[in-house]
């Protein structure tokens, strides 16, 4: 009997994959543009009474505050995702995202507002965390779960596409304000304001992609069953909290070395006047797009490859393609040369997409049809936590402190290294069933040293 993830024909896969592509894509874009601002401008406009260095250490903190308000998002989305379905909190946080970020391009700065402007920009930037946090889980979902069994890396890894994507849009936006339209003073005094705004327009079009896609066919499943589970956290956290912690961590490798440029650390870093680099914006901006374009297709690449070859190992060739790669990542910026540059951005993207294009597929597969949107939010939420919140903030800290890149690039390696010994931990599940009728065998066997099979009841205190 065919399961209810191969029901569904191509032109509803392609409809889910564009919906997933698009809506993702622009609730990165907006959460990039808040980060590129942090490391170009921020520190400037509302938090200039601290000083520069201060200023930029403020501004990047700015920036990983969301990230502590990401699991409320989860919390929040999972409980309810769980529980009425996926689609109705994509768009949900699909609009939450649009409309703090638009404020955010109409806010006043220190100069006019004094106190009253890093205080509503923290706020804004809390309510972009709370709707990132419940963003990832449905989208994935939504993805995974309509995607017939031999196809899940791959259609899991269109979602995934949304972050280079986003990014991309980000960057190539930043950079026409800062070198086009508004280059110089211009940008300062209002064209920064101009990519926030825009995120509006954005929002409206991805509503109605979002609105025009059919509730994922495992939760139709589980709601006909009336299967819902009545607290999907609480059931999450008492039979397994092992593995949420265990899909965190192998996030937080990818997640860290993301954030170096997705949260404006290397763009901070290279544009400073009194640093070794010495690049304008606009070529640190340029040359950002070019490496989100490479992160693209190798993520892209990841989800044929983990269909093939399994997720798991697909995250081991990127975890080790990322640990080789951290420190000639920082010699080629150090060298300040702009083609060198597009060299270690290419680099580095190898192992950034081949170590998240699979996490869609991955972490569908690890947990149970009743809880799997709490569980996969959740350990997104917590991985990113652990991962990238305060990366930006703690690189830059250690570059104060040391004069050098060499910490940061210590930083970077030891998480990879935990996020490769984390996956290395979980065992590959490609092809398994995905409805609630199997839930018996979703419900054990996730991690290598779980030994339980179906027929097993599971213990009160179980992984």
């Amino acid at each position: 009997m065919s399961t209810p993830t191969q029901r569904h024909p191509g032109t509803s896969q392609r409809r889910v994959a564009f919906a997933t592509v698009i809506g993702t894509t622009i609730e990165w874009y907006d959460f990039f543009i808040y980060a590129t601002a942090a490391g170009l401008i921020f520190a400037h406009l509302f938090f200039e009474p601290a000083g520069a260095q201060i200023g930029l250490l403020l501004s990047f903190a700015s920036v990983g505050i969301s990230f502590l308000f990401r699991p409320l998002g989860a919390f929040l989305a999972g409980h309810y995702g769980d529980k009425i379905g996926r689609r109705a909190m994509l768009v949900l946080t699909l609009a939450l995202m649009g409309a703090s970020t638009t404020l955010i391009g109409v806010l006043p700065t220190y100069e006019t507002a004094g106190v009253l402007a890093p205080i509503l920009l923290l706020l804004l930037r809390i309510i972009q965390g709370i709707s990132a946090g419940g963003e990832w889980g449905g989208a994935v979902l939504m993805a995974v779960e309509h995607a017939p069994m031999d196809r899940r890396a791959r259609a899991g890894a269109y979602p995934q596409l949304g972050v280079p994507l986003g990014m991309l849009l980000a960057s190539g936006m930043m950079a026409l304000m800062t070198g086009v339209i508004s280059p110089g003073e211009q940008f300062m005094a209002w064209g920064w304001r101009v990519p926030f705004l825009l995120s509006f327009v954005l929002i409206v079009v991805g509503y109605f992609i979002r609105r025009s896609v059919d509730e994922s066919p495992v939760f139709k499943e589980i709601a006909q069953k009336k299967a819902q589970t009545r607290v999907p956290i609480v059931v999450l956290f008492k039979k397994h909290w092992l593995l949420v912690l265990v899909a965190a961590l192998i996030f937080a490798g990818n997640n860290a070395a993301g954030y170096m440029t997705t949260g404006g650390f290397l763009q901070a870093y290279m544009t400073d006047p009194e640093g070794p680099v010495g690049f304008t914006r606009t070529q640190v901006l340029l040359a950002v797009s070019f490496g989100a374009v490479m992160w693209f297709a190798f993520t892209l690449l990841s989800g044929v490859v983990a269909d093939r070859i399994g997720r798991k190992r697909t995250y081991q060739i990127g975890f080790i393609s990322q640990l080789l790669c951290i420190f000639p990542l920082f010699w080629l910026v150090n060298a300040a040369s702009l083609p060198l540059l597009y060299v270690a951005f290419a680099l580095f993207a190898i192992g950034l997409g081949f170590s998240y294009g699979p996490q869609a597929a991955l972490y569908s597969e690890l947990f149970p049809a009743s809880v799997r949107f709490s569980g996969v939010s959740i350990s997104y939420a917590f991985g990113a936590i652990l991962g990238g919140a305060f990366a930006p903030m703690i690189a830059t800290a250690l570059v104060q402190a040391t004069g050098g890149t060499t910490a940061v690039g210590w930083y970077l390696f030891a998480l990879t290294a935990i996020s490769l010994a984390a996956v290395s931990m979980v065992r590959d599940r490609s092809g398994i069933d995905l409805g609630i009728g199997n839930q018996a065998e979703q419900e054990v066997g996730a991690l290598v040293f779980d030994k339980r099979t179906a027929g097993q009841p599971v213990p009160q205190d179980a992984l």
